[in-house]
């Protein structure tokens, strides 16, 4: 059977998904971008990673982050994009928002990992083969890698821009210091850094404490916010412990110890506080990190349209209150609190 054309919503621009600029650069991400971390990998269904795809962009998701070694397993949710790409957005890549990254573990042997110029150079190209793609609108260096001069790691990203392969360099984890000197360098050489990559939520505002999201602010970088659901602890799903088959009771990403009654208790306040904003927990938890003007998009995962369409909800914000914000931070920080 011949599959139907793919033809984009008219209205996608127009139904409510809000963009931010991008540091000081020319580029504007929508609020809410689709991360294919999990769920989008050869042990998926090609028709959900698809369907999830097209409701993404139908709604004017325009940005799509991946890197070589999403899946599971490692490289196939490129695949996955590289396929569905080629039956529906082709025509459309000049809406899209593409990236790549390589720093973790990705093949056998000395070159497979970390943050050499020939890891990072080979692995786009393995990506851009995936993907069925001519460049990406941003390569990461993924993670900080301490025995890799930086110099050396830098000038890849910069050569990778020159070379056409990519549009614009990011950096995703790197400590304060190391992150400050890739700013500097990046900016020296005529490339800017585009975007920051880390994980910032109610529960883990790391990014604050160690200046990281500052320093980002100041190099004139945006910021691109990963794991805003603390990898579904600030969803409606653990609001009575741990079901059945969810990640906490699989125990990979988060732990069924970790939801200590006083855990479950705090959220379920947090909870009582966004039913009162008329949203979901969800919705709250990413309308939090969105307040934050620094942050110029939001990851988001999801393994359903369904769970797609929750998060998407959270363009249908409000201004926090003062005594929102407080009663917030009252109960995130006995989450954080928790010695698990």
């Amino acid at each position: 059977m011949i599959e139907p054309l793919y033809r984009a919503a008219d209205d996608r621009y127009e139904c409510g998904m809000c963009y931010r600029r991008s540091g000081r650069s020319g580029i504007v991400l929508p609020e809410i971008s689709l991360g294919m971390w999990h769920n989008f990998g050869e042990i998926n269904p090609l028709d959900r990673s698809k369907a999830m795809m097209r409701y993404a962009f139908d709604h004017g998701i325009t940005s799509f982050d991946l890197a070589n070694n999403y899946g599971p397993g490692y490289g196939t949710a490129e695949e996955t994009f590289g396929y569905v790409f080629n039956k529906s957005f082709r025509p459309y890549r000049d809406e899209m928002f593409i990236s790549s990254k390589a720093g973790y573990d990705m093949w056998p042997g000395p070159y497979g990992n970390w943050g050499s110029r020939k890891y990072l150079m080979a692995s786009l190209d393995q990506s851009l083969r995936r993907m069925g793609l001519d460049y990406v609108d941003i390569f990461y260096s993924h993670r900080f890698d301490p025995e890799t001069p930086l110099d050396e790691t830098l000038q890849a990203l910069v050569d990778i821009v020159r070379q056409g392969k990519a549009l614009y360099a990011g950096i995703s984890r790197w400590p304060l210091d190391a992150a400050r000197y890739g700013f500097d360098y990046l900016r020296r050489h005529d490339t800017p850094c585009l975007l920051f990559q880390d994980r910032y939520n109610i529960i883990d505002r790391d990014v604050i404490n160690s200046g990281v999201l500052a320093e980002t602010a100041e190099s004139g970088s945006g910021f691109i916010a990963f794991s805003p659901l603390a990898q579904g602890m600030l969803t409606s799903r653990y609001l009575d412990g741990v079901p059945e088959g969810s990640r906490a009771s699989v125990g990979k990403f988060l732990r069924r110890e970790q939801f200590t009654p006083e855990v479950v208790a705090s959220l379920r306040s947090l909870d009582e506080i966004a039913r009162g904003r008329g949203q979901t927990l969800a919705e709250m938890a990413l309308s939090w990190v969105l307040d934050d003007k620094r942050v110029t998009s939001v990851i988001v995962g999801c393994s359903s349209v369904e769970q797609l369409d929750d998060s998407i909800g959270a363009m249908r914000r409000t201004p926090f209150t003062s005594d929102e914000l407080a009663a917030i931070d009252i109960y995130a920080r006995k989450i954080m609190a928790s010695p698990l």
